[in-house]
């Protein structure tokens, strides 16, 4: 296939891309390199695949509105992964209107551009973080998820009412994957592994959030890029038994769906650093803080329609995936 992959140096947009390369898909990957966090670890992952003779590689801003309809109209994918977005719960606190230029303005670029060069599927990330003020666990995609506490958690919200609209409309057939904590080799340095890693190999105090009590569901990468990939193999269709009487909100008569990918398994906060401490052979220096704005409690992901639909469930144990990035670091930075 013909795959147009956004976020292509971004962790998991790189990671997918190269899994789609390595399997004999041709890959037209956006990305506009932006300096939220370090540049050249983009340029390292996109290094991985720019030696494969179907990648082709487009420095675009997903906001340009002229530039991705010349993209899509050049390039005619047959499929979409969309996984570019300004990313970060706490950034979106301070920076919201960097969430509305590219989670919203941009996604609009990309349905457009879907609807209009007539793409079979549109996968696209959206997030755990809809579930916001929602206590009962695990989160089913089922539930209702109308109380988001942060704007990226409401702009990945907005997404999937969007993706609904156009499927619905122009019978665009979409997927929407609410992914849960990622984290692993190549994972980004603003998430709580790459901090902590840095701050304990330099002897620095990390900074525990909710006293290391809040739990979330760690998801390899590995584990997320596969789920990824059966997604997009399988068309979104509609739910021949979808009522308005009774919606379900995963489904639809428009050929729309939301999935889960998430490991099935939370894991407390203290018990992941106690796993990477014992991965450095060093103990952290924690300075123990309340839970941050926008933060929730826990996160546990219900994955039942990813296995029954897709026969695939998550299963890297935080053990495993935590020494592997480890490797990782060590071999990337030398240390």
């Amino acid at each position: 296939m013909k795959v147009l992959v956004t976020g292509s140096a971004g962790f998991i947009g790189s990671a997918l891309s190269l899994r789609l390369l390595k399997r004999g898909d041709d890959v037209i990957g956006i990305d506009n390199l932006n300096d939220y966090y370090d540049v050249a670890l983009k340029k390292a992952r996109l290094a991985r695949i720019a030696d494969f003779e179907g990648f082709t590689d487009l420095r675009l801003n997903l906001e340009d509105r002229d530039g991705m309809a010349a993209a899509f109209a050049k390039h005619q994918p047959q499929r979409v992964v969309n996984l570019a977005a300004q990313a970060g719960v706490r950034y979106s606190i301070d920076n919201p209107l960097a969430y509305v230029d590219t989670n919203l303005v941009g996604f609009a670029h990309i349905l457009e551009g879907c609807r209009r060069n007539g793409v079979e599927h549109l996968a696209y990330a959206s997030s755990s973080s809809v579930y916001g003020a929602n206590t009962t666990m695990p989160f089913s995609v089922h539930d209702n998820v109308d109380h988001p506490l942060s704007l990226y958690a409401a702009s990945k919200k907005a997404n999937e009412l969007m993706a609904h609209t156009y499927s619905h409309l122009y019978r665009l057939p979409t997927t929407g994957l609410r992914f849960f904590t990622v984290y692993g080799p190549w994972g980004r340095p603003d998430m709580a592994l790459f901090k902590f890693t840095r701050a304990i190999l330099a002897g620095e105090p990390i900074d525990v959030f909710n006293y290391g009590k809040h739990r979330r569901d760690f998801t390899y990468i590995d584990d997320i890029v596969e789920g990824v990939i059966r997604v997009l193999d399988q068309v979104a269709e509609p739910n021949p038994g979808w009522t308005g009487a009774a919606p379900d909100s995963a489904t639809s008569s428009a050929p729309y769906r939301l999935y889960n990918i998430g490991n099935n398994q939370p894991v407390e906060l203290m018990h992941y650093i106690e796993v990477l401490e014992q991965c450095l052979g060093r103990e952290a220096e924690k300075n123990l803080l309340p839970l941050q704005p926008g933060d929730v409690p826990d996160t546990y992901a219900d994955v039942s329609e990813l296995v029954e639909r897709l026969d695939y469930k998550p299963d890297t144990s935080v053990e495993t995936g935590v020494a592997r990035f480890v490797d990782w670091y060590k071999g990337y930075f030398g240390v």
